[in-house]
């Protein structure tokens, strides 16, 4: 199989149920976005459009189909929160993401108690190992194939405060396999990173002349190169 997306009209040259696009960019971690409205209500969704882009300043991303409330409470109030989506939190995850109305709490249709942000008004994921506060930087409309496939806003924000689960940092280091996080596949699948699972590679050192590169054996020594 092999198929163009140039005619935008004609987007099932696939010939399968579903277009295989978030099948094929897979996994994608999830942000469970926390953002609270104007009128002081709470709202906590899932978007696997999401992950860091730069590390100084830390900075993330999430990307909105169609204008819901966590895109609308951000633009109002500039800040949001990102908890990580776990094994353990599947359920509440999952539920989170139920199209409900503006004015419910979805902390609680999910069960999942909230915990203060330590520099941003939207709470996090209680139950969460690992969390960020982010303050909005811009938002980013992308360019729509027509009038009838609904807008995609991209929303950058600035991570300004990071919590961590103290029972996940060992030696000096997170361990995020310990933390079993989330990942979404296509369709409605979802898949779990678990620390037999992760791998640990050094990364490749150019030669003097920078035409070749050689790997240093064994496990990662902890230096950054």
């Amino acid at each position: 199989m092999h198929y163009s997306l140039d005619n935008p009209h004609e987007h099932r040259h696939h010939g399968m149920r579903h277009n295989p696009f978030k099948a094929l960019v897979a996994p994608r971690p999830i942000g469970w976005i926390g953002t609270v409205s104007k009128a002081g209500v709470l709202n906590l969704a899932p978007y696997s459009y999401f992950n860091a882009v730069a590390d100084s300043p830390p900075m993330v991303m999430f990307s909105s189909t169609g204008r819901k409330d966590s895109l609308s409470n951000v633009e109002e109030t500039g800040e949001f929160t990102c908890s990580m989506a776990t094994e353990a939190l599947v359920d509440g995850m999952n539920l989170s993401s139920a199209p409900v109305a503006s004015n419910v709490d979805e902390f609680k249709l999910a069960q999942l108690a909230t915990a203060p942000s330590l520099m941003v008004k939207p709470p996090r994921v209680a139950a969460s190992p690992a969390a960020l506060e982010c303050r909005l930087w811009k938002t980013l409309a992308l360019p729509r194939t027509d009038a009838t496939h609904p807008e995609h806003i991209v929303v950058l924000g600035i991570v300004v405060a990071i919590y961590i689960n103290d029972a996940f940092v060992q030696d000096g280091i997170v361990n995020t396999g310990a933390m079993r996080p989330l990942a979404r596949m296509g369709y409605m699948d979802y898949s779990v990173v678990r620390p037999d699972t992760v791998i640990t590679l050094n990364r490749p050192v150019a030669s003097a002349d920078q035409q070749s590169a050689t790997v240093q054996p064994g496990p990662w020594d902890g230096v950054y190169r």
